[in-house]
């Protein structure tokens, strides 16, 4: 088992990523695995080959959430912070803050850490028999990696509050009706579909996308005057770029634009964003 991991990476010939999670039969997560998903988001983010990743679930289901059987030896004090939620947190926030379009095929489970991860993409779309649930408070704690922040801001407080003070799951009609997910495939499709959808954002211009990432992100972090200031330094570079340049000759001359690989300036945009 040494050259076991518990994440597969694929780059496909039309620059879409496809990380698996992989780890038998629910692709819970220890730590080797938030390890090797970290490693794998950092080398695609300077791939040049990669333009969009899809992120997705070996077997059954996506992931059902951490190892339980880790939990023990951490819950004496001053233990679970810095054995697994720092790494966790970093990890999932390189997801969340990911220069390129990232997403989330989810099937069977997308339980606690598992959703946590889905709601780190920019996308979710599931199969129509996946279900979501943040189950933590059943075992007298919280989701502490994101969970109580990124599930908020996609689903609002009441249905939050929901969701991790009941703790039950929620299946992908009502996903889709709370705005958890974005789409739900048609049965078995999931995949399918996801990568199609990140074949589409990988062909929209890199620069101008990974900026737009950004600008959004400034909505949760400042007033509504702060945010749209903010950003206009971020529409100076993009309207400057040989990105905008393209879009407009082609769009004139009523043509497919042809955009240049700019990702080196895209994560560079993210970065000092």
């Amino acid at each position: 088992m040494a050259d076991y991991m518990p994440i597969r990476c694929d780059i496909r010939d039309d620059g879409v990523a496809v990380l698996t999670l992989d780890n038998p039969p629910l692709n819970v997560v220890f730590r080797g695995l938030t390890v090797a998903l970290g490693q794998a988001l950092d080398a695609l983010a300077v791939e040049p080959r990669v333009r969009a990743v899809v992120l997705t679930g070996a077997g059954r289901a996506f992931c059902a959430g951490s190892d339980i059987a880790e939990f023990q030896p951490l819950m004496q004090p001053g233990r679970i912070v810095p054995e697994k939620l720092e790494l966790q947190h970093r990890v999932f926030a390189r997801l969340a803050d990911f220069p390129k379009p990232t997403v989330a095929a989810v099937h069977g489970v997308a339980f606690g850490g598992g959703l946590e991860i889905a709601v780190c993409c920019d996308f979710i779309v599931a199969d129509p028999a996946a279900r979501f649930a943040l189950p933590e408070i059943k075992l007298g704690v919280f989701p502490g990696s994101g969970g109580p922040v990124r599930v908020t801001r996609r689903i609002g407080v009441t249905r939050a509050k929901e969701m991790m003070l009941l703790g039950e799951p929620i299946d992908a009609a009502t996903a889709l009706a709370w705005g958890l997910v974005n789409r739900v495939s048609q049965a078995g499709q999931a995949q399918a579909q996801a990568l199609a959808l990140a074949g589409a954002l990988g062909a929209r211009p890199p620069l101008a996308m990974s900026l737009c990432k950004t600008a959004i992100g400034y909505s949760w972090d400042d007033t509504e005057a702060g945010a749209i200031a903010r950003a206009l330094p971020l529409s100076e570079r993009a309207f400057t770029s040989a990105e905008a340049r393209e879009g407009v000759r082609a769009f004139l001359a009523k043509e497919t634009p042809r955009f240049p690989d700019a990702l080196h300036d895209a994560r560079q945009g993210h970065e000092h964003g």
